[in-house]
């Protein structure tokens, strides 16, 4: 394999910036494709890439096994003319594959695993895989020799950034992502800005804050505007599941400016391992958000997903109810689907609003919008109010491509309730987040052995059953993700309580 020009090397930015801006009307015409509303010709660039702050990917056990995550994109391959390129930082393990492929509804399994070419870089360090691709050029034109028909082919990333975009333009082949230079829009001050113009209700707060000495102002401010306000919430730019929030605390004397700045050398971090120095060193290379923190007897955080289209569309996908923890109880832990019908709709119809604001600004892109629901008594109406938008893949994003990927069903907007092909309603419980000491040393052939001699496997009969992820960090971390789908609430909670009475009995064989 000889690589072919360009190269990553000799690519100027300004031809880089053209050559991007050239391959944006392309993705408007494998749209129906992408879409899956047309079995057309086409090809998928899957590159998985969480391309991060590099402090933040560390943090992060396992991280290059979240790049299995995307498997449900395999869901592509149920149409028959469609291939799928897939590339990873380490190979994946092939009854991986197969336990995707033989679940995957209405398409021989072989048939699907000859329009599937996986690839990868070999390299397991804690660096962005786009980063790692980038650094191959033999790699590069192995992807580009894959693709039967780089017109009717794009790329689909995690996130986009810079690296993304030059990824590529290497391959000839626009991006079904977010241009980068849009990327302050799903910045916690651009989110902020986004919801003003959208008429959503959010907290009360500052944006676009630089430094510690800008925090303690806006800290100050806030109090002055909001009598009685006990505790507000510093946020970084550009952090990852709520891991780059802080809780502050309020002294006695909220208009002492030097007991404002001593409190805030005791700020509560979401991450036990955080340190303040460590933080606004962050903050200062970010930028970051203050907003008050919002007290009330009762809270969930619901969240929308949708996504905007070269056309301008903005195409609700799916609502979740976040299951959130940590020491502060903002770090994402998993979701429900759907989310609760009290506010479901109301905050598809914020979402909207905000998309519209978004496609403005000609943003193509996935996207999650998380709100606080909250209220002082059960009898109360819930009020809403928007905390931030996303603008990539989301931990919300693979679980329902999960749904799709087993039943073919679609998503009813007008009630927001997910229809299963039998006219079933569906509903699941997702998590990345399920960890134990047990888990250690089972082997992806061990996982499947459990699932199915304990009858948790996938049944396209009922169309219900456990879905796993992150089967790959599974022996080495101690680390598995899950999707437990069934036709109620109720069957979803049994369900998933019995996995994990199965999985702890079976992987605590042999240990004291």
């Amino acid at each position: 394999m000889i690589p072919q020009p360009p190269f990553a090397d000799t690519l100027t930015l300004e031809e880089e910036l053209r050559r991007f801006e050239e391959l944006k009307p392309r993705l408007n015409q494998v749209w129906d494709v992408l879409m899956r509303t047309a079995d057309q010709p086409g090809t998928s660039v899957v590159v998985p890439s969480l391309t991060l702050d590099q402090d933040e990917l560390r943090k992060l056990d396992g991280a290059t096994f979240y790049e299995e995550r995307l498997l449900f994109l395999l869901i592509r391959l149920r149409n028959p003319r469609a291939h799928v390129v897939y590339v990873t930082s380490q190979p994946v393990h092939p009854l991986i594959l197969d336990y995707y492929l033989h679940l995957l509804a209405g398409v021989p399994a072989s048939h699907a695993r000859a329009r599937l070419t996986m690839l990868c870089t070999y390299d397991a360090s804690p660096r962005a895989l786009t980063q790692k691709v980038l650094e191959r050029p033999r790699l590069i034109e192995r992807i580009r020799e894959a693709i039967p028909d780089a017109s009717r082919a794009y790329l689909t990333v995690f996130n986009s950034t810079p690296l993304e975009r030059k990824l590529s333009v290497l391959l000839g082949i626009p991006l079904n992502g977010l241009d980068p230079k849009l990327n302050y829009l799903g910045t916690k001050s651009g989110s902020r800005k986004v919801f003003r113009e959208a008429g959503v209700e959010l907290p009360q707060g500052f944006e676009d804050l630089t430094g510690e000495a800008d925090v303690e102002d806006a800290l100050v401010e806030l109090a002055q505007r909001s009598p009685g306000l006990r505790r507000a919430v510093v946020k970084l730019n550009d952090s990852f599941s709520g891991e780059g929030n802080a809780i502050f605390r309020y002294p006695e004397q909220t208009d002492d400016r030097q007991a404002i700045r001593k409190a805030l050398r005791s700020l509560e971090f979401a991450v036990p391992w955080e340190t303040h120095h460590n933080y606004f060193q962050k903050f200062t290379r970010m930028g970051g958000i203050v907003e008050e923190f919002i007290d009330a007897a009762i809270k969930v955080s619901p969240s929308a997903q949708l996504r905007t289209s070269p056309a301008g569309e903005v195409l609700p996908t799916s609502t979740h109810d976040q299951i959130l923890g940590g020491p502060s109880g903002q770090v994402y832990q998993g979701c429900s689907f759907p989310a609760h019908e009290d506010y479901r709709m109301a905050i598809q119809h914020r979402s909207i609003l905000i998309g519209q604001v978004l496609a403005k600004q000609d943003v193509v892109s996935r996207f999650g919008v998380d709100f606080l629901a909250y209220k002082d008594t059960p009898e109360d109406k819930w009020k809403l109010t928007a905390l931030e938008i996303n603008l990539r893949v989301l931990g919300t994003t693979h679980p329902f491509l999960a749904l799709q990927f087993l039943t073919g069903g679609t998503l009813d907007p007008g009630s927001g309730e997910f229809v299963s092909l039998s006219s079933r309603p569906k509903y699941y419980m997702a998590t990345d987040n399920l960890r134990a000491s047990t888990y250690r040393g089972v082997l992806p052939e061990d996982l499947i052995d459990i699932v199915t001699d304990n009858g948790l496997h996938y049944s396209h009969r009922t169309e219900s059953g456990v879905l796993f992820h992150l089967i790959g960090a599974l022996s080495e971390y101690g680390k598995l993700g899950l999707t437990v789908i069934a036709s109620s609430r109720e069957e979803v909670q049994e369900l998933y309580a019995r996995t994990l009475d199965v999985l702890a009995r079976e992987t605590g064989i042999g240990h004291a």
